[in-house]
C-alpha cells in the first residue's frame, strides 16, 4: 500500500476515514526523515491493514499543530482518527516493534 500524502486541506477527513493509521510528520530539510522515507514506504506494503501517512511539517501547519514532538521524524498512530500515540525514531526495528505492537501483524499465507 501506499503511503498517503496530508494537507490541512484533508487531514482530519482522512484520518477519520481510517481504522488505523500511522502518520510520518517529517521536513524535507530533515536528513533522518529522507534516509528513514523509503522504509517507511516498504513498511506500507507489508501493513496492507494500516493506512500510511506522510505531513510535511513545513507546508502543512495545521496538520502539525496537532501533535508535539521534540524530534524528526515524529510518528503518530490513530484509531479511528483518534490519535492514540506517538514517538520519534530513526530504527526501523524499533519502529517496526511499536507498529505491530498497536495494530498487529497480517498472518503470511
Amino acid at each position: 500500500m501506499a503511503v498517503e500524502r496530508l494537507t490541512d486541506a484533508d487531514f482530519r477527513a482522512s484520518l477519520d476515514g481510517a481504522p488505523r493509521a500511522v502518520v510520518c510528520f517529517c521536513a524535507r530539510w530533515c536528513g533522518l526523515c529522507m534516509l528513514f522515507a523509503p522504509r517507511f514506504e516498504r513498511l506500507s506494503g507489508e501493513h496492507p491493514h494500516v493506512r500510511f501517512f506522510r505531513c510535511d511539517t513545513e507546508g502543512e501547519p495545521a496538520c502539525r499543530s496537532t501533535v508535539t514532538f521534540e524530534s524528526l521524524p515524529f510518528f503518530a498512530f490513530y484509531e479511528d482518527g483518534r490519535y492514540v500515540d506517538g514517538f520519534s525514531t530513526t530504527k526501523e526495528d524499533g519502529f517496526r516493534e511499536r507498529l505491530e505492537a498497536r495494530f498487529g501483524r497480517v498472518p503470511v499465507e
